[in-house]
């Protein structure tokens, strides 16, 4: 028998069944991608999927898992959002947040944008220590701040007014955008600005019309950062804010809607439910600018 022939009886791996090797890698795909990404999905989801059940379901299905379904609906009412919209302040404290929201975001990205854009372009001595330091700023706590922000509030004569939070919300948002813009301004070529300098323009032109254009993705990307954490924030909102009308939705659910021990759980999910469509809806008109914003600006 020739060597040849020794060769072609003896089985290796390249003579396997493509069925199989299809089927392995298929496998290999469900396990290693496809299972981690359902499982992901799911724990991410779920909350939304129970919070919008229990807001529509009647307190007879809502207190009684022996009869009924924890995980469905037998009979969808209505009436914890009626009881949440009519009963309550609650458009008036959605207005609040929104207003407070908008504000917080719209002062954070105009401070934001003059630093980044002075840290990175204007190229002065230390330059790269400044922007870092703003960014370490971003990783004090809150809680750290909280006692000199609310003596800087009452002696504004701030306290309980929404203006305060407004004022109070940058000094969180503020870094992380500065440190965020940076880097997006950095991938923006300098050439287009040496040639605007070239033929006369100033800085502040050269920024309206140049480079902010080309920088509107990290914009609103940072914009969608400032925007939902202004919406979600919690302890500034708790501290600086006492009256019922002017409380913002996070605290307003929870301070309002519990008396006692009693949750009244059929309105708290609904309020929650209401509270996140805003932020939901903002964040599905500009996903694609906050990813094309994740891959880069301008490329040379």
């Amino acid at each position: 028998m020739t060597d040849a022939a020794a060769e072609e009886q003896v089985p290796t791996s390249r003579t396997a069944p493509p069925e199989r090797l299809s089927w392995d890698s298929g496998m290999r795909r469900f396990v290693v991608l496809w299972l981690p990404l359902v499982c992901f999905v799911f724990i991410l989801l779920f909350p939304f999927y129970w919070m919008t059940v229990t807001a529509f379901k009647p307190d007879a299905e809502l207190y009684d898992f022996q009869t009924h379904n924890p995980f469905w609906i037998s009979s969808p009412t209505l009436a914890h959002i009626h009881k949440l919209l009519f009963e309550t302040a609650y458009p008036s404290w959605l207005l609040t947040t929104m207003g407070v929201a908008v504000g917080a975001t719209f002062l954070s990205l105009f401070a934001s944008t003059l630093a980044a854009y002075a840290i990175q372009r204007l190229r002065f001595t230390g330059s790269q220590y400044v922007g870092l330091a703003i960014y370490l700023a971003y990783l004090v706590p809150p809680s750290i701040l909280f006692i000199p922000l609310a003596t800087i509030i009452v002696q504004l004569g701030l306290f309980d007014s929404p203006l305060a939070l407004i004022l109070v919300y940058p000094t969180f948002l503020v870094p992380f955008c500065t440190w965020l813009l940076i880097g997006y301004f950095k991938s923006i070529p300098f050439e287009l600005e040496e040639c605007a300098l070239i033929d006369g323009a100033t800085r502040l032109q050269i920024l309206r019309q140049i480079t902010l254009p080309l920088a509107v993705p990290g914009l609103i990307s940072a914009g969608i950062f400032s925007f939902t954490l202004s919406w979600n924030e919690f302890i500034y909102a708790l501290a600086f804010i006492q009256s019922s009308e002017n409380k913002t939705v996070p605290v307003a659910i929870l301070t309002e809607l519990i008396t006692g021990d009693v949750y009244q759980w059929g309105a708290l999910m609904a309020g929650a439910l209401l509270g996140s469509l805003p932020v939901a809806i903002f964040y599905s008109f500009f996903v694609d600018y906050y990813v094309s914003s994740l891959t880069g600006a301008v490329k040379e």
